[in-house]
């Protein structure tokens, strides 16, 4: 057995059978090992950072790790942006990456490079594999370092003679441990101090349906407020779940949500800072004087936490939740505002929506509300070009469920080539583009730095006109059906239909400004 058919037997014997792939020459023998593993399921992505953010997607809602199949220090390099997400989010992830055979490496040939650099700058766990013997061994600690909670990316560096060479052994993955439990102590202190000038921040575990549900009961039994980190990972919404606002993304408005608290409590969350600098305003977003707390960390059982802590202080208390309820269809024109109508009033159950609708969906979270339940993927990490692949890697985890793909224009434009993927996988993904034409998020943050300028040249860094982005071309050259809406009316229909046809679709959401 040659040490790529190891690490791949090695691979699926722990539980990963999906593996996202932009392969190069020191990946062909890996490549060539797939049709001795068809428990292996390869999926060709166009770019590295779709392979990347796809497996991203996958271990968010399949609860375990994908692989990623990338060539050499250069195609690692263009996944990193979707790494960096991945890492983050706090999935877990098993990186390969390919690289020259041990004697090629002192020759400095083009495409050298320090790739183990590269990893650790998004990587939990790194390490070169060098001996075709030990190949087996090393691929399992990957899937076994992949797994420490709350989870992580492993990256195996693979260089091709230890692909090559025979002499390699399946390994044995040992089995994943446990988060582990809150010590005693933060429980105590937390519940000492529960109050309504208290608010419980949650992130990571404490946003799924279990966890939402304690900490609603926490919040019933003693006036503290609930607020979930402004990207979480994978949320739990809908109806029978409670519905719990995200801190807003603008620091003015995050310290807003945050004033007049007292005690911080974070759950699963590290504390809230703004996401850049700005003049004349605090990094911090929590008030002077806050005390800050720790139930538990992100590589802590926070559901356990929150069930023990509702126990002890609100043991009667029953938790709000959203009832039913979705708004009317719109008519008139198409803005961010009718946009997020329609998707709340048409969301299906089961639904998994990825959010990367940017500044276009300040109104989504509540139109969705009292949807049926589903749950939510936002871009935990802040690296744009998240969207269409998370929603690629959601789709081949959970096939039987539904994915709707909400996604700003100009960050689909990084990672674009996912609906080629999509099609050739014939993945159900919904994708409504919001097409405002310009960088919208940094037309705010121009004025949010306060760098005054606002003229012809800037402006023309911030729109995306001249000429203008064609979606509708860009999906049916990929192999995906797609319309163009340009008023309410238009995109309800369009939205419809394309959830009633298994498969992928593109709508080109035309948008208007609000009024």
């Amino acid at each position: 057995m040659n040490g790529a058919q190891a690490v791949i037997r090695t691979l699926v014997a722990g539980g990963v059978d999906v593996c996202f792939a932009n392969p190069g020459t020191s990946e062909m023998h890996f490549v060539a090992a797939l049709d001795d593993v068809p428990e292996m399921r390869a999926v060709l992505t166009l770019f590295e950072g779709v392979a990347t953010g796809a497996a991203d997607g996958y271990a968010r809602m399949a609860g375990r790790p994908a692989a990623t199949l990338l060539h050499l220090g250069p195609g690692l390099g263009n996944g990193v942006a979707n790494l960096h997400n991945a890492s983050r989010a706090g999935v877990p992830l098993v990186d390969v990456v390919g690289d020259h055979a041990l004697a090629h490496k002192r020759l400095d040939a083009p495409l050298e490079s320090d790739i183990d650099a590269i990893a650790g700058a998004v990587s939990g766990w790194v390490r070169r594999s060098l001996a075709t013997a030990a190949v087996g061994e090393d691929a399992a600690d990957a899937v076994a370092a992949a797994q420490v909670a709350p989870g992580q990316v492993a990256t195996l560096v693979l260089p091709a003679d230890v692909s090559w060479s025979d002499g390699a052994e399946v390994a044995e993955v040992p089995d994943r441990r446990p988060a582990a439990l809150v010590p005693p102590a933060a429980l105590d202190e937390v519940a000492g101090v529960l109050g309504e000038s208290t608010v419980l921040f949650l992130a990571g575990d404490a946003v799924t349906e279990e966890g939402l549900l304690a900490a609603a009961q926490v919040a019933a039994g003693t006036g503290a407020r609930l607020i979930a980190s402004t990207f979480p990972t994978r949320m739990a919404r809908g109806a029978g779940v409670p519905d719990v606002p995200r801190l807003s993304y603008p620091p003015q408005a995050a310290m807003q949500e945050l004033a007049g608290t007292e005690h911080l409590v974070l759950v699963g969350a590290k504390e809230p800072v703004a996401f850049f600098a700005y003049p004349d305003l605090p990094g911090r977003l929590a008030p002077v004087g806050c005390a800050v707390h720790a139930l538990s960390r992100p590589d802590e059982d926070g559901v356990a936490a929150l069930r023990e802590l509702a126990e002890r202080v609100a043991p009667d208390a029953v938790p709000a939740v959203a009832a039913l309820r979705r708004p009317p269809l719109p008519t008139g024109a198409l803005t961010p505002a009718t946009m997020a109508a329609v998707v709340g009033a048409l969301l299906p159950e089961g639904a998994i929506v990825v959010d990367e609708a940017l500044t276009s969906g300040t109104h989504l979270h509540a139109a969705t509300a009292g949807a049926p339940r589903h749950d939510w993927l936002t871009l935990t990490g802040g690296a744009i070009g998240a969207g269409l692949p998370l929603a690629t890697g959601a789709a081949v985890a959970c096939p039987d469920r539904p994915v709707v793909s909400l996604q700003a224009d100009g960050s689909a434009m990084y990672t674009v080539q996912a609906l080629w993927t999509q099609a050739r996988e014939q993945l159900d993904v919904t994708t409504v583009i919001c097409d405002n034409g310009a960088y919208a998020i940094l037309e705010g943050e121009l004025q949010n730095v306060g760098a005054r300028s606002g003229g012809e040249r800037a402006g023309r860094l911030l729109d995306l006109g001249s000429p203008d982005l064609d979606f509708v071309a860009l999906a049916t050259g990929m192999g995906v059906p797609a319309t163009r809406a340009t008023s309410a009316e238009e995109l309800a229909e369009q939205f419809a239909a394309a959830l009633a046809e298994p498969g992928p679709h593109l709508i080109d959401a035309v948008l208007r400004p609000a009024d």
